[in-house]
């Protein structure tokens, strides 16, 4: 019955017909619901299962984890905060829908977790779906080309890089920037040099760092202040030991119930995201492990050389830093962008290796930003086609030395 309906409303849409300039919105519908019509049959073509919609969706579903933390431990945060007595609940819609549902603000309680976190992530990112894909509907109808998938992972990848109380107005003017900025200015998807998620995220954080940054942002609950285990050891004390600074043990943080942003507090969460990813071979394994590499052997060189250093973050060890943060996150998901990352196999290495060593100095060296994995990869970002092209050019020098007459 459905296909029968799209198939009745194809003439509307097509060339000439009364809604025309409508056709990528139709387009995009028909694709995500079924197979595209357009098939090649002959065996001179090269078949393969794995096209760009099924690519985009499989790593929606490798962020699955993720979802999961953002509901479960925003939630968890926020009533702990608030069964605790050091934070009252936050007034307005949300707290009434949860009263209304037999909420009681337990966080002993898986379901009143689920609800609270489902209440702050849901309408950040039902906003990031509108918003953005307004804006891809727009230059797609503009352009006359399909709306494509990428906005799929996009939508998904930005909320879970923000703080649960930031404002939906934010929310909204932050994807359009990524959206508009970091990818259609350039050509749209395939032509963008730079993540979108990661640029609309760089955008809020620079232009409205009160609601990005800070002790009070993390846990939606007033009067609650709690900082992230990085913004704890930025000014921390050498002489506390980091489980006290954080709050947190080794093994809490790795299993993400601590402050941060409500998708990138889950080291296990992204692992198991990783499996998933490089499993299917949508993820690049050596960029993954190029990062990992190159920020243990930064936080170690810092590690050995903290001596007397004043610096808690100095003298902090190498699995903590794997641990904290977006780090995780970053490593899995947003660096192995297949289309701002290295393309080479050896440029994805020092690709990676890059964004580990930038990753540690940045926050060791300047506590002012001690989530550096975000900053890292935009740097790497910019980074990517000089490092293959130097990978390509040296390359055709062995090859012309070794065939060359």
């Amino acid at each position: 019955m459905l296909r029968k309906l799209l198939d009745r409303l194809h003439p509307l849409f097509a060339r000439d017909g009364r809604l025309e300039k409508l056709y990528p919105v139709y387009e995009a519908l028909d694709t995500f619901l079924y197979t595209p019509p357009d098939i090649t049959h002959t065996a001179s073509h090269v078949r393969d299962a794995m096209n760009l919609k099924r690519m985009m969706g499989m790593v929606v579903v490798a962020l699955v984890p993720c979802f999961y933390m953002a509901f479960d431990n925003t939630g968890y945060q926020a009533n702990l905060a608030i069964a605790s007595g050091e934070g009252t609940p936050i007034e307005g819609w949300r707290e009434a829908v949860f009263q209304s549902l037999g909420g009681e603000h337990d966080p002993a309680s898986f379901l009143d977790n689920f609800l609270l976190g489902a209440l702050y992530f849901l309408p950040i990112y039902m906003v990031t779906v509108a918003v953005g894909g307004a804006w891809e509907a727009l230059f797609a109808m503009v352009r006359k080309h399909e709306i494509n998938e990428g906005f799929l992972v996009t939508s998904a990848l930005f909320p879970l890089t923000l703080p649960p109380t930031i404002p939906l107005w934010q929310v909204a003017l932050g994807i359009s920037f990524g959206v508009v900025i970091g990818k259609e200015i350039f050509g749209g998807i395939g032509k963008n040099f730079l993540n979108p998620a990661l640029t609309a995220r760089a955008f809020l954080y620079f232009a409205y760092a009160q609601d990005m940054t800070g002790a009070s942002i993390w846990t939606a609950a007033d009067g609650f202040s709690g900082a992230t285990p990085l913004g704890a050891l930025a000014v921390g004390s050498v002489n506390t030991s980091i489980a006290t600074i954080t709050g947190a043990s080794w093994w809490q943080c790795f299993f993400g119930y601590i402050q941060g942003s409500m998708g990138e507090t889950s080291t296990l969460a992204c692992l198991i995201g990783a499996t998933i990813l490089i499993g299917t071979g949508i993820g690049s394994w050596r960029i993954m492990l190029g990062v990992v590499l190159g920020a243990a052997a930064t936080s170690s060189l810092f590690w050995l050389l903290s001596g007397d250093s004043a610096s808690a973050l100095m003298h902090m060890p190498p699995q903590w830093h794997l641990v904290t943060g977006g780090f995780a996150f970053g490593t899995v998901y947003m660096a192995t962008d297949p289309v701002s990352a290295a393309m080479t196999e050896v440029g994805r290495w020092w690709y990676g290796g890059l964004i580990g060593v930038m990753t540690v100095l940045i926050r060791v060296i300047n506590p002012a930003f001690p989530e550096g994995i975000m900053l890292a990869i935009l740097f790497g970002n910019t980074m990517a086609p000089l490092i293959d092209y130097y990978v390509i050019q040296a390359n055709i020098k062995r090859r012309m030395a070794r065939y060359g007459s």
